[in-house]
């Protein structure tokens, strides 16, 4: 009985080439390597484990924010108002809290009002047939709308059981792991299960790779469609618990084109804007990508901060031209 050799046999034995699914997700960890390597090699204490720790306390609500893009993009659709739903749970937490609010109730009804701003969108897309940019844009001026409407001025946190929680910290030898670090890993981990180990999770990639097949396929689309939407504004609003922990306020004004960070980390982290390919780690790869281009222009010290912008703006230009490429050699 005769078996016929897989292509990579026959060029050569023992030769293993990747899965072109995972081709953007290496780029970025090299990329991610390399800039680890060269800043360690220029800088001084750049590797040490406080500058490590921060980089995931700063970009705690990123991460999180990252997750639930990462769901909306892998379906082909777009999210542009998790900023904004971001300052808004952040503006419900510091309100009610200065009312007088128990941390047990504002927690719940700060992610909330993210997750029924996620499900109006997710209704509008599905059953409206309105494009995801401008049902999501008009998510974005409503949520806007009504943090300045809750609170136009700052507000200042001063419970103490939020001050407690925001403060809570564990020291593993030198590195430091906070409340809101270990809340955005469980975050990346429950999303890397839903998607990875649940029909929930498969349907996400099969709408992605093409919702026509997807359909007749028997999946529930518009089921999915209209969850990914609850999930990524549920993780804006718990990105926005996040922050507030960060900052000790509410702003109105806080998140302002944070949309777009998260979306260029999504992107950088390997997941195709058309959808169906990419993986919530890699959009993890991509946060810290983003951190390690703001900690390297700060021990630069002598370069402007808009260095950040350009550099993820070019970084971000050479992942979709790489993206365009693999889609077209996969056509």
């Amino acid at each position: 009985m005769s078996a016929v050799a897989a292509p990579h046999q026959i060029a050569g034995v023992g030769r293993w080439s990747p899965d072109r699914r995972y081709l953007p997700v290496i780029g970025t960890f090299i990329v991610f390597a390399l800039m680890v390597t060269i800043g360690g090699l220029r800088y001084e204490n750049f590797l040490s484990p406080a500058v490590m720790s921060n980089l995931f306390i700063n970009n705690a609500h990123l991460i999180v924010l990252a997750v639930g893009m990462t769901f909306v993009i892998l379906t082909g659709g777009i999210d542009l108002s998790v900023g904004a739903v971001l300052a808004l749970s952040s503006v419900i937490t510091a309100t009610l809290l200065q009312a007088g609010w128990s941390l047990a109730l504002v927690v719940p009804v700060a992610v909330l009002a993210g997750s029924a701003i996620g499900y109006g969108m997710g209704v509008m897309i599905q059953y409206f047939d309105i494009q995801p940019f401008v049902a999501t844009l008009a998510g974005m001026f409503l949520a806007r709308g009504l943090c300045f409407l809750f609170a136009p001025e700052s507000v200042p946190i001063r419970d103490e059981s939020f001050i407690a929680l925001a403060g809570w910290g564990v020291n593993l030898g030198r590195w430091r792991v906070t409340a809101a670090v270990l809340i955005a890993l469980l975050a990346v981990a429950a999303a890397w299960w839903v998607l990875h180990r649940t029909r929930f999770g498969r349907t996400v990639y099969a709408v992605g790779g093409g919702e026509q097949s997807a359909t007749l396929m028997g999946l529930r689309v518009a089921r999915t469609k209209v969850l990914v939407y609850v999930i990524s504004g549920t993780c804006a609003g718990l990105a926005g618990l996040l922050f507030a922990m960060f900052s000790r306020s509410g702003y109105a004004l806080t998140g302002v084109a944070m949309e777009l960070d998260a979306i260029a980390a999504v992107v950088i982290g390997g997941t195709l804007l058309t959808g169906g390919t990419g993986f919530v780690l890699g959009s993890v790869i991509g946060v810290m990508v983003l951190g390690l281009i703001q900690t390297i222009i700060t021990f630069e010290g002598t370069l402007s901060s808009w260095w950040t912008k350009i550099v993820i703006g070019a970084l971000l230009l050479i992942f979709v031209v790489l993206q365009r490429i693999l889609t077209l050699r996969r056509t």
